[in-house]
Formats: structure tokens, sequence, C-alpha cells
């Protein structure tokens, strides 16, 4: 909370500052006679508006290391996740002793594609493709696709909470 405040009186110090030098700039442009103000007033001024600008220029850069950061840690997540989704593949592909075939279809089918598309990947007509779906399925205990998927995303789902409950120490 307190961080949001901060940025906050930068950006209105930066407000003021802006309005400072346009109006300044703006007055001398068109001609737009104003009071003078007293040189140390000005200076003040002048003063304040550049520890303005300064500020931001470093909330700049502080705000743009952190979403550097968060961005680093966010993909190297997604990159464990996706590794984890392939070892949870591999392993349940194994526990449920699928061919070759049957892995490249089990894969294609987790990934969306359809039995015409699969087919077509794997130069082979759809009625096999069918038949390895069919074994697939039966192989996993499953009725269909979106139970084959649901498989994998309780398996994922768990395996997050568990490592959430766990001990830092443990691990």
């Amino acid at each position: 909370m307190t961080g949001r405040w901060v940025i906050a009186a930068v950006l209105v110090v930066q407000a003021l500052c802006a309005v400072f030098f346009v109006s300044d700039i703006l007055s001398s442009l068109l001609g737009i006679y104003t009071r003078p103000l007293a040189w140390e007033i000005r200076e003040l001024l002048e003063i304040l508006a550049a520890t303005g600008l300064i500020l931001g220029l470093l909330l700049g850069a502080v705000m743009f290391q952190r979403i550097m950061r968060e961005r680093n840690v966010a993909q190297e997540r997604l990159r464990r996740a996706s590794g984890a989704f392939m070892d949870l593949l591999e392993e349940r592909f194994t526990e449920w002793a699928l061919t070759p075939a049957e892995r490249d279809v089990a894969l294609f089918a987790i990934k969306g594609l359809s039995t015409s598309e699969i087919a077509t990947l794997r130069a082979t007509s759809e009625g096999t493709v069918k038949a390895q779906t069919n074994a697939i399925y039966r192989k996993a205990g499953v009725s269909g696709r979106p139970q084959l998927l649901s498989l994998f995303i309780d398996d994922l789902m768990r395996d997050d909470v568990t490592d959430q409950i766990r001990p830092k120490s443990a691990a």
C-alpha cells in the first residue's frame, strides 16, 4: 500500500512540474504578462521541478526492473509447468502401457486436434485414429477426451497444492 502512495506522490510532483514548465513557456510564447516571481521562489520551483523529474526517472527505472524480474519469474514458472506436464504425460503413458502410436495420438488429442487432423498428421486413416483413441481411453479408464484431459489437469493441480503445502526445508 505504501508503494502506491509513493507512486501517486511522484506522479503529482511530476504533474506540478509539467504545469510549471508548460505555463512558463506558454506565457512567454503567447506574450501573456505575468507578475514576475522573486528569483528565490523561481529557483526553488525549478529545483523542485528538477527533483520531481529525477524522482520520476528513478521510479520508472525501479518499476522497469521489478517488471523484468516478475516477467522472468513467470517465464521460469511456465517453463517448469510445461516440463512438469510433459513428465506427467510420460508417466501416465508408461503407466497405461501405451504403444508409441497411441502415445502420439494421445498427445495430439490432448493438444485438441480433431480425429481428421491427427489422421492427416500421422498419415493414417481416421478409423485407425478412432481405434487408437478408444484403446487409449480404455487403458486410461476414461470414456472420452474431456475426461482424459481432466486426469492430467487434476494431477497438475494436486501437485501444485502439494508443493504449496510442503515446507520449504523438505524441498
